[in-house]
């Protein structure tokens, strides 16, 4: 009966401490697990107060899978309450939308206070799929409703361009100077894939040139200078851009140099240029054609000696043969002697004349 009565008092204290044992680690779980929600509510009470507090949406449960999907719930919720306490009542402006946005790389805030600017003018159509498409588009939002209800000055040509202004000719020669200043409101419909303020400078300049280039003298735009602006206008340059222009407005206009008396100017002298060179082309022709001439005169001089030549050997060959006799070949003398003789009393008389006429 001892033994047994051992057994089975060592069998009780194994299974007290067993049980002291699995008590123990019972307590350690739940300790830890206590800690971890303090942490967890310390961490973030304060956001869940905010948004239970205001509305906003955002329970416990959406702050902890912010944290896991390496989103900023602080901006998030914050996000959230300037939302509703805006009286913003999209129903696509959600929390999941806001995640959304923040993890494709946009600012939320940005696009929140700037879908609030825009219901607060009470003129500007803005929801938060289209505040949120333009923001990832990579223009700022807010600036573009701030442009939309307050219209932006756009300097025409823009400062610290090369040239100070724009140049341009009238019909009659002469170079206007012109400064414009181009009043723009933002056109949120066409903000994404709409063309920016550079092309909104370069139609308007062309426009402005083109109008001073069709005026039939520089004094009509001195005296309307709202000319010009009517004229752009009228052609719609802000189709397909980002803006909708309101007002052109000629800032500054001064006269130039006379382009036209330049180019007439250069003109002549270009003119002057080819009738010299042309001249100088017959010039050079004559001068070829008399140097071509003066070679066949030598060449006939040539001819004319070699016959010459030939003629001692046709007479000696008509002495031989018979036709020709002593008496025909002093004739022949006689005559070209009486020939000379006549030449010289010919050029003697020119020369006496010649002389008379100078003397007197």
């Amino acid at each position: 009966m001892m033994p047994n009565a051992l057994q089975g008092t060592q069998l009780l204290a194994l299974d007290a401490s067993d049980i002291t044992g699995y008590g123990l680690i019972a307590a350690f779980l739940m300790i830890g697990l206590i800690m971890v929600v303090v942490l967890v509510f310390a961490k973030y009470f304060g956001l869940w107060i905010q948004s239970f507090l205001t509305g906003a949406g955002v329970g416990i449960g959406d702050l902890i899978g912010m944290t896991f999907r390496k989103v900023n719930a602080r901006s998030i919720v914050r996000t959230r309450i300037m939302a509703v306490q805006a009286g913003l009542d999209d129903p696509a402006m959600t929390s999941d939308a806001l995640e959304a946005h923040y993890l494709a790389g946009g600012n939320v805030q940005q696009v929140i206070r700037a879908v609030i600017a825009a219901k607060k003018a009470k003129t500007i159509s803005l929801t938060f799929r289209e505040a949120a498409a333009i923001d990832l588009a990579g223009r700022d939002v807010l600036e573009s409703v701030k442009t939309s209800v307050y219209p932006k000055v756009i300097d025409c040509p823009p400062r610290g361009a090369v040239k100070p202004s724009l140049d341009a000719v009238a019909k009659d020669g002469i170079q206007l100077k012109v400064r414009a200043r181009v009043t723009v409101r933002a056109n949120l419909q066409q903000l994404i894939g709409g063309a920016t303020e550079e092309t909104i400078i370069a139609r308007v300049g062309e426009g402005i040139v083109s109008a001073i280039g069709s005026a039939r003298n520089h004094a009509a735009v001195l005296e309307n200078p709202d000319v010009i602006s009517k004229a752009v206008l009228a052609k719609r340059l802000d189709s397909q851009t980002a803006f909708e222009i309101v007002s052109i407005d000629i800032a500054d206009i001064d006269v130039g140099a006379n382009i036209g008396a330049r180019l007439m100017a250069d003109q002549a002298e270009a003119d002057t240029q080819v009738a010299r060179a042309r001249a100088e082309g017959k010039r050079a022709s004559a001068v070829a054609e008399e140097k071509e001439m003066e070679a066949k005169i030598e060449e006939s001089r040539a001819e004319l000696v070699m016959a010459q030549a030939a003629v001692p050997e046709a007479m000696s060959e008509a002495f031989r043969t018979g036709k020709l006799h002593i008496l025909d070949y002093y004739k022949l003398q006689n005559v070209n002697a009486d020939t000379e003789m006549r030449k010289a009393i010919a050029n003697t008389g020119q020369s006496r004349g010649n002389n008379q006429i100078k003397r007197s």
